[in-house]
């Protein structure tokens, strides 16, 4: 794809490609592995100086970068009798007490969490690390903890954005991620396999994918769940928080794949039986999902499994004229029951233009004839996307979803863009760090809205996003269906300081629920959205998610401190109207 002549190449800033030191807080907020990076490719890099109003000069001038070793004065506040009854229970090579595996486990990879650990600012913080080993360890750990009234929290891959393993109330924080990530079952006739809630999803993706080397299966499957946190988040992580993989609009949110779990609860074992659907009264797996550790510990989840056909998979990309009719063709793609594809992906203007810079696409053969032919910068709108399944099936809905990208007035920009975006799908999130080096914040916020109500949210949202001078607002949908679509926000701001992060922060998800969208469409709620949470679903729905929590947790030992609304007091709680005046 040749480039254009006349572009002018930048200067690159010395970008941080080093390990991070050992025990340091930047081994804490560094996304992925130690030794992996992406650094912003020059055309974000001079987007970053055009918006931000940044020299070169300002690029040679880094901010804190977390590379002091984690030390802090946090006391430990259980007794050692305490300390040696988990001793027994998990053995003492599954317990830790030092300063950075304390802090490691509690901070995930929220905003907040990273500009915390960038300036060595260490808060809420469990006493003890247990590694269980089993699911008994953790029925025993579970009852003596309800005993004693201390309170338990769980960490898994540590990618959550919404503060959902900060240990609020200290207690112990239980890291599931080194034993408890086995196959417990594989059945092909029923096409399914029950996993501890402790395995990485490329694991996973792995075991199916070699099901017949493994388990002596006639096909090999896949588990048709890729989240951007896909490579450093974990079964039980997806289930709790009601996540959604990026081939959702095809293989379902992650509600939509689980037959059956197993938890421990302060009051007993609650464990569903794997049937494709029942009628017994309201469905406990339901209850459970989403509970993000409040009712209890995920132990292992039965999920369904999809036959792994990765030669029929069809990649596409259109660009259109402006959003309106973007959304239009995506809204008729979903309901025309045709089949759908499995990745459908829709860029609003400025993530468009983002995407181009960041894809390669600007300067190219393609951009200059999108240009010429009148899909022009800041108005066009980019959908890509592929398909799966059988190869006659794919090759229907590809052949579908092009006629009705032509009746809106589509260009085809062929399968390039989608790979592109598939190279760097999981692997964008390494150049937070990078710009944050320099004081600029690139976070997100996302939500659900109904197709009648999409233009509200999206125009609502943004506008406040860009109320703040000289801040990037991208917008897109990437989980749809026949009713709807979710609206994920990306926001770019040249913020390092917390209470200014915080306050923008709140404001957006103010905004959210003001223009009626939910407050999460597969990011859970945490402890950063629940002051929200009543203001959408309301007083007597909270009230059910409260009721639920005496009967399983009446100790409130289960990941206290404001997780789901379940423990916040009144003053708390956020609506709309309190902040946006």
């Amino acid at each position: 794809m040749s480039k254009n002549k006349s572009y002018k190449r930048e200067p690159e800033p010395q970008w941080y490609r080093e390990v991070p030191p050992k025990d340091s807080y930047r081994s804490i907020l560094k996304w992925g592995a130690m030794d992996e990076f992406k650094n912003p490719n020059e055309r974000l890099y001079r987007l970053m100086k055009e918006t931000f109003k940044m020299t070169d000069e300002d690029f040679k001038v880094k901010q804190k970068m977390g590379l002091e070793k984690v030390v802090h004065n946090k006391p430990i506040n259980l007794t050692p009798q305490q300390i040696e009854v988990f001793k027994k229970i998990v053995g003492e090579e599954n317990i830790k007490t030092d300063d950075y595996t304390r802090l490691a486990v509690s901070y995930g990879k929220t905003m907040i969490d990273l500009m915390r650990l960038r300036n060595g600012i260490v808060e809420n913080i469990p006493d003890v690390v247990l590694y269980p080993r089993s699911k008994e360890d953790i029925e025993a750990i579970v009852k003596y903890c309800n005993e004693q009234h201390i309170p338990i929290y769980i960490y898994g891959g540590g990618s959550s954005v919404t503060r959902g393993t900060e240990c609020m109330k200290g207690g112990v924080s239980l890291d599931m991620r080194v034993h408890m990530k086995r196959v417990v079952s594989f059945n092909e006739t029923n096409q399914t396999i029950t996993v501890e809630a402790g395995m990485y999803g490329p694991e996973l993706e792995k075991i199916l994918n070699n099901a017949p080397e493994l388990f002596g299966a006639k096909r090999r499957y896949t588990c048709g769940h890729f989240p951007q946190s896909f490579e450093y988040s974990v079964v039980g992580g997806w289930v709790v928080t009601r996540g959604a993989g990026q081939t959702s609009t095809y293989f379902g949110k992650i509600e939509d794949m689980v037959i059956g779990q197993e938890y421990v609860t302060p009051v007993g074992i609650i464990k569903t039986a794997d049937y494709p659907a029942q009628a017994t009264g309201p469905d406990t797996d339901q209850i459970m999902i989403g509970s993000e550790g409040a009712y209890g510990i995920l132990t292992s989840c039965t999920l369904k499994i999809f036959r792994y056909m990765p030669e029929n998979q069809r990649r596409f990309s259109y660009v259109f004229k402006n959003w309106d009719d973007a959304v239009n063709a995506s809204r008729e793609i979903m309901q025309a029951q045709f089949g759908y594809p499995s990745v459908l992906r829709i860029s609003d203007p400025e993530e468009t233009s983002v995407a181009m810079k960041l894809y390669g696409v600007e300067g190219t053969l393609i951009d200059n004839a999108l240009i010429i032919r009148g899909y022009k910068p800041m108005e066009r709108c980019l959908m890509l996307g592929h398909t799966d399944g059988e190869t006659k099936f794919t090759k229907v809905v590809k052949r579908n979803i092009h006629k009705v990208c032509k009746k809106y007035g589509a260009m085809y920009t062929t399968g390039f863009v989608t790979k592109a975006w598939e190279h760097g799908r999981f692997r964008d999130p390494y150049m937070r760090e990078d710009l944050q080096d320099f004081g600029i914040m690139t976070d997100t916020l996302e939500c659900t809205v109904s197709w009648d109500n999409l233009k509200h949210v999206h125009e609502g949202v943004r506008k406040y996003c860009k109320s703040r001078p000289n801040t990037i607002c991208m917008t897109h949908m990437s989980h749809l269906y026949p009713q709807g679509t979710n609206l994920y926000f990306i926001f770019i701001a040249k913020i390092s300081d917390v209470k200014e992060y915080k306050e923008y922060q709140s404001g957006i998800l103010a905004s959210i629920q003001k223009y009626g969208a939910t407050m999460s469409h597969h990011h859970g709620i945490g402890k950063t959205i629940a002051p929200y949470l009543e203001g959408q679903i309301g007083k007597n729905q909270l009230e059910i998610f409260r009721a639920l929590k005496r009967h399983f947790d009446p100790n409130n030992i289960m990941n206290p401190g404001g997780t789901l609304a379940l423990d916040m007091p009144d003053e708390a709680r956020i609506f709309e109207e309190k902040i946006l005046k």
